[in-house]
């Protein structure tokens, strides 16, 4: 398993960790229970961290290689040390004897490693997925800064080519690999992010809200993610600023909780500081609590603690939290973008809303708020929803894809 530019065992919200990591970290978590011995690469961040840890369990290694400094940088700046993670690699496999039978690689930089791993490896199989596309960030993009570059669009390309198989995760992302890159549809198979139903499961509200310090009579709106700009968490502060203006009575004892960056670093990032203006010029901040980056064993209070989880992006491959907050029961509010018009069915177990529309977004804010019972049941259904995303059942499917290419 290749994970280049982020570590599955790295505390969600950060700036370069998402879904992605809570893939690779659960989907190898279930390889190794099923007996399948995983080994997950990804570069080294910390000269302080062992280059082996197990805390996915036995069976399954998480291996830090050097590559460039060991602490972190740009993701764009990565593809300089590729090569050197390579030869870490490959000398780590050359001391245990390990004999891979297949790579699973995860991002077009994995994608790169993988192809000159199997110019040693004689030709060993490739599984690849990009989790999120150049082109698709391009196409929201509102300035220069957040366009990718053409290096990353030429390398995706070029791992399009030499993997074996690609999963999507879902049609949309089927379609966006045809449509923009020109991949062989025969080469795609869908397959969506699993869900750990065993740590992302109803628990009681009160229970939750008294876990995480929020009191019994408020309510809370929660967001949980990375903070940039095609997560449009900006369009959240302006809905509730809409709301508070036209119905005050519905956002009394209202808290927003937001999860993820860091807004006490003494260099905050740019979006970080861009967020914090927008909502002190809205006057909303007394509503709105930034909470930083946290652990996934505590995100469940924090989802069951929540009337509701709101995902305003402007793109989202999947939209992994919108199924971790299905399982807890808790109804989801997501753009219909990517992977998010797929999974959350408007009307059924949440609320579809268009990208960039503050307004629309507010009126689904305030049914929630407004009336309970049409949150619990499509809260309820959610749940029900979610069964269906176990991640023993996904991986089952993944797994006939790795058969069928190993075999091959």
């Amino acid at each position: 398993m290749l994970s280049v530019h982020t570590c599955p065992l790295a505390t969600l919200g950060g700036k370069k960790t998402g879904g992605m990591n809570v893939y690779v970290r659960d989907f190898s978590k279930e390889l190794a229970r099923r007996g399948i011995q995983v080994d997950v690469f990804t570069r080294s961040e910390d000269d302080c961290q062992p280059t082996i840890r197990h805390d996915l369990g036995f069976g399954a290694r998480v291996i830090h290689i050097k590559a460039g400094p060991e602490k972190p940088i740009p993701v764009a700046n990565i593809v300089n040390y590729l090569n050197d993670f390579v030869d870490g690699i490959l000398d780590f496999a050359a001391q245990e004897d390990a004999i891979y039978d297949l790579v699973h690689s995860h991002y077009w930089l994995s994608g790169l490693v993988a192809e000159e791993l199997r110019r040693t490896w004689n030709g060993m199989p490739i599984i690849q997925m990009f989790h999120t596309l150049g082109h698709m960030k391009n196409r929201v993009a509102l300035s220069e800064t957040e366009r990718v570059p053409q290096a990353r669009i030429e390398g995706e390309l070029q791992v399009m080519t030499v993997a074996d198989k690609i999963i999507a995760a879902t049609l949309a992302e089927y379609a966006q690999l045809h449509w923009l890159y020109g991949v062989d549809g025969n080469k795609v198979v869908t397959i969506p992010p699993g869900v750990d139903l065993q740590r992302f499961k109803p628990i009681e509200k009160e229970f939750a809200k008294q876990q995480i310090g929020i009191l019994p009579e408020h309510k809370n709106i929660l967001f949980a993610g990375r903070i940039e700009p095609l997560k449009g968490i900006d369009t959240l502060l302006r809905a509730i600023s809409l709301i508070y203006k036209q119905a005050p009575a519905a956002v009394e004892n209202v808290c927003v909780s937001i999860i993820g960056g860091d807004p006490w670093s003494e260099d905050p990032d740019d979006e970080m500081t861009r967020l914090q203006e927008i909502g002190r010029d809205l006057g909303v901040m007394d509503m709105v609590t930034f909470l930083g980056a946290k652990d996934q064993d505590i995100l469940p209070d924090y989802y069951a603690a929540a009337e509701m989880v709101v995902m305003p992006s402007h793109y989202e491959s999947f939209g992994m939290v919108a199924l971790e907050a299905m399982a807890m029961g808790t109804p989801v509010i997501a753009s219909e973008v990517g992977g998010l018009a797929f999974l959350v069915q408007d009307g059924v177990n949440g609320f579809h809303v268009p990208s960039r529309d503050p307004e629309a977004l507010a009126e689904r804010i305030y049914t929630f708020l407004d009336d309970d019972n049409c949150r619990k049941r499509l809260g309820q259904q959610a749940h029900q929803n979610a069964l269906r995303y176990s991640w023993p059942l996904i991986v089952d499917r993944v797994f006939k894809v790795y058969s069928e290419v190993v075999c091959n």
